[in-house]
């Protein structure tokens, strides 16, 4: 009896559970790619809308002699110059807000950093009523900043501050001291005020990496008789580098932006024109534009710089260490 061939279909190898076809990979793959897109374009769009598009319209800005009348007359686009640039730097008093920004933000700096680390240090050791004075540490930094300088400037008062009658009782001052209006006094009670506003931000970085150290290495040194400064220098600071230097650069960044403070406490009187109060009234008090976009772009420019150096230098030795 002759035997029938199979069908053709029946000839072709049954699929063995191997790996996926390439099509198929290929398909997923793209999927996943589209659904990726679709999550990072609103974060997209806004980095976009309001970082991008700014800085760029900045710049074109800084290259044109441009103010409000110009705007009026011409609209938003007019020549392109280098005048604005040429002024910038070739003003004596860019140089001198440059220096005064420099100032401030280095002893603003290093005065939080080093306050919020006694402040951390001074509340590890457990004791009574903790969570509570940890709390009230926060008030300088989460309270409204108008209403901070409007205290401090009652305080300071030359006239009926209480800084100033307290001088004159019990310290004997012949003559009050006009803290705001009077140089170099302006310049260091704007950094004093700095170092009091802002050492809780540096007080929540340190006492978070504090709980984190581990008592193992501390519990031995103690045994071993170390002091309490030994212990600090050598075991606790070590391993406290690397949350100092991001304390660093973010203080140092937001200090060197720093304009509310400044211009609520004196307005940029007796020295205390920092460069960002220096940009706004380049803008507000002489109109002008282009000059205001020009000093921004160079303060942008130096504070790059900056980071640059830190980040290719400075920014993985603490964590290798």
């Amino acid at each position: 009896m002759t035997q029938l061939a199979p069908p053709p279909e029946a000839t072709k190898a049954a699929p063995t559970g191997g790996r996926p076809s390439r099509p198929r990979r290929s398909s997923l793959a793209s999927r996943d790619n589209r659904a990726g897109l679709v999550m990072v374009l609103p974060t997209t769009i806004i980095i976009i809308a309001i970082i991008i598009i700014p800085v760029i319209w900045n710049l074109i800005l800084s290259f044109q002699q441009t103010d409000f009348t110009s705007i009026a007359e011409h609209g938003l686009f007019s020549p392109l110059t280098l005048d604005n640039f040429i002024a910038v730097f070739t003003d004596p008093g860019f140089w001198s807000s440059l220096w005064t920004t420099i100032v401030y933000s280095v002893f603003s700096t290093a005065g939080s950093i080093a306050v919020g680390l006694g402040a951390a240090l001074a509340f590890r050791a457990p004791f009574k009523g903790r969570g509570v004075a940890r709390s009230l540490m926060l008030l300088p930094y989460v309270a409204p900043v108008v209403a901070v300088t409007f205290v401090w400037q009652i305080m300071l008062n030359s006239q009926f501050g209480i800084v100033n009658t307290l001088g004159k009782e019990w310290f004997g001052w012949e003559h009050p001291i006009d803290f705001l209006g009077q140089a170099p006094y302006a310049l260091i009670t704007v950094i004093m005020f700095e170092i009091w506003r802002y050492f809780p931000f540096a007080f929540l970085f340190i006492t978070a990496r504090l709980v984190a150290l581990p008592g193992d290495i501390e519990e031995a040194a103690l045994v071993d008789g170390v002091t309490p400064w030994q212990n600090f220098r050598y075991i606790v600071l070590p391993q406290l580098l690397p949350v100092i230097s991001l304390l660093s650069v973010l203080r140092l960044i937001m200090t060197f932006n720093k304009f509310d403070d400044v211009y609520l406490l004196t307005g940029g009187a007796a020295g205390t024109e920092v460069s960002a109060v220096r940009v706004y009234n380049t803008l507000i008090g002489s109109f002008d534009i282009g000059g205001a976009a020009a000093n921004a772009f160079v303060l942008s420019a130096i504070l790059g710089v900056f980071l640059f150096i830190y980040v290719k230098f400075f920014a993985g030795k603490g964590d290798d260490e």
